[in-house]
């Protein structure tokens, strides 16, 4: 910031540099000129020369202070702002489109950068400089410099009501261009659907009309920075012909000397920019102060899912998990609706497998999200090894708790680095033996093995390679508590088998909450829970529920009939 006030102070010497240029030629004229006296006129050529290069070597200098910390501060709130989005729990990332996000990320602070470089300095300087050139139009002559004053009135009041419709103009525009980018963004993540089912014509048309809306409020924007350069221009080319027509007279009255009207009009010319520049400034301006309240209704945005002031640890981590009475509502639940976790007890023993069984929507999804906490419990605890897992930090509750989702979700990076993502100091026995219990050999056949860039969100992967690099990466970070949110949905049969079996060896040291939604996976747990309108209601082995539970058996009937179906398709490997 220091340099942005330097900057400042350099372009007002060069605004009282311009502005002292006309006060020498009323001397040049009034004085040498005058009383014919040619070599003042040289010395006074050479000193106006001298002041434009002064002038021009303190703009220079201007630039070259702004640019520098214009780039740090947008360098710094784009990392503060990224680092934000991180930390904010998952269900602030439920609500807001990622259009929005990255229009605030790339487009907002963009323009509060150059509004910092540029607008807000050239404004304090444009603005100074009219006050102080106007004191020297009213020092000339009062009469002509009363002319300006007086023509400046409607431009002031035009520049009030153009600031009231521009601010809504510009708030309106800058939405819709983040709507504009989730469009973008939804149809290039969508594009095999979209071809799929021949919707890229639709997809088209939507994207049209949200394109067109923008256009219709840019040309509004347009409009309202025409009407007020209509003003900022004609305003004073009125005044200038209004003081012109004046000061002729006063001249030829003897009331006014041709310098000082030639210094008058030089000052006004000096002014004209200032004047001029004034409305593309305010709507800079304004531009820029509504990306500063977008951006910050993000940074502002309260972080639910926080650490204790004082964090415990887990000095033997062992994996005993517990649900104590949990209740979970989302926010946005309308009320009177019943919680949907209503009240799960349930034990997960150090080393013990509990497969996670129930209809679609009974809550199993939910239940998963709370041991690592991108969501928290509304009610009850959950405990890890004895202790509330809200009093540990959320970096050391996530090295003892690793997931793997159904929805495989790869980045833009190498093979060894989804897979390490969760122990980025991992080895190459690690990363082998990660790939060898989620059967993703595969992965040696690729152009450059596992330094193999994946594309993005891994789609130029296959369903099922995709899942199975995903439980290489759950698999890979070693945890004590392993959350399976049915990660095999996309396997065929025989590659889900091989899987199994190597599963089994790791679960036997590992507490494991897995997602069934197949007979298959279900045989692989020591018990089962069955979730049902968000309440555990029968807790035992699959053989036990089998033969006294009667909508266990029907669930499971259920999961038989999905698997048949499945394993009836081409499978997906």
């Amino acid at each position: 910031m220091p340099r942005i006030y330097v900057a400042i102070v350099a372009s007002m010497l060069a605004s009282l540099v311009a502005l002292a240029i006309p006060q020498i030629l009323q001397w040049l004229i009034d004085g040498p000129i005058t009383g014919n006296d040619v070599s003042l006129v040289f010395w006074a050529a050479g000193l106006v020369l001298l002041l434009g290069i002064i002038e021009a070597g303190l703009i220079a200098v201007r630039r070259w202070l702004v640019l520098t910390p214009g780039t740090h501060v947008e360098a710094a709130m784009r990392n503060s702002f990224f680092m934000h989005l991180q930390d904010l729990p998952v269900a602030f990332h439920d609500r807001w489109t990622s259009g929005q996000l990255l229009s605030r990320m790339i487009g907002d602070l963009n323009l509060i950068r150059r509004w910092m470089s540029f607008g807000f300095v050239l404004l304090i300087v444009n603005i100074i400089t009219i006050f102080v050139g106007f004191g020297i139009l009213l020092s000339l002559n009062p009469v002509l410099g009363a002319i300006f004053l007086v023509a400046s009135i409607p431009t002031i009041l035009h520049g009030y009501f153009f600031e009231k419709r521009y601010a809504r103009l510009a708030r309106l525009g800058q939405d819709q261009q983040g709507d504009l980018a989730t469009a973008v963004e939804e149809s290039v993540h969508g594009i095999r659907v979209l071809k799929a089912f021949g919707r890229g014509a639709h997809a088209l048309k939507g994207f049209g009309a949200k394109a067109e809306q923008l256009r219709g409020t840019e040309l509004n924007k347009a409009r309202e920075i025409a009407g007020v350069w209509l003003w900022l221009l004609l305003i004073p080319d009125i005044a200038f012909a209004a003081a012109l027509v004046t000061g002729v007279w006063l001249v030829s009255t003897g009331g006014f000397t041709v310098g000082e009207l030639v210094a008058f009009f030089g000052t006004a010319t000096v002014l004209l920019f200032p004047i001029q520049s004034m409305g593309y400034f305010l709507a800079m301006t304004i531009d820029a102060r509504t990306a500063t309240n977008r951006f910050f209704e993000v940074m502002d945005s309260v972080n639910t899912i926080t650490d204790p002031d004082v964090a415990q640890t887990i000095a033997e981590p062992r994996g005993r998990l517990e649900f104590q009475d949990v209740h979970f509502r989302y926010q946005d639940s309308p009320a009177g609706v019943p919680d949907l976790l209503d009240g799960i007890d349930l034990v997960i023993e150090a080393g013990e497998t509990i497969a996670l069984v129930g209809l679609t929507g009974s809550g199993k999804t939910t239940l998963t999200a709370l041991p690592p906490r991108l969501y928290d419990v509304t009610g009850g605890r959950v405990l890890l090894d004895g202790v509330d897992i809200r009093h540990l930090s959320r970096r050391e509750l996530r090295t003892h708790i690793a997931m793997a989702f159904e929805d495989a979700t790869l980045f833009s990076a190498s093979v060894r680095q989804n897979i390490l993502l969760g122990r980025p100091d991992g080895d190459d026995r690690l990363l082998e033996e990660a790939i060898a219990i989620a059967q993703a050999q595969f992965v040696y056949d690729l152009p450059q093995g596992v330094e193999t860039l994946v594309g993005e969100e891994g789609l130029s992967l296959s369903g099922g390679q995709r899942q199975r690099l995903a439980l290489a990466r759950a698999i890979a970070a070693q945890p004590t508590v392993l959350v399976l949110d049915d990660p095999l949905s996309a396997l065929d049969v025989g590659t889900e088998a091989l899987i199994e079996v190597q599963l089994r060896r790791v679960l036997e040291s590992t507490t494991a909450l897995i997602v069934a939604h197949r007979p298959s996976t279900v045989l692989m747990a020591d018990r089962v829970a069955l979730l049902e309108q968000g309440r555990i209601t029968a807790v035992g082995t699959h053989s036990a529920l089998l033969a006294g539970n009667e909508h266990y058996r029907f669930v499971i009937s259920s999961l038989a009939d999905e698997e048949l179906e499945a394993r009836s398709n081409e499978p997906i490997a």
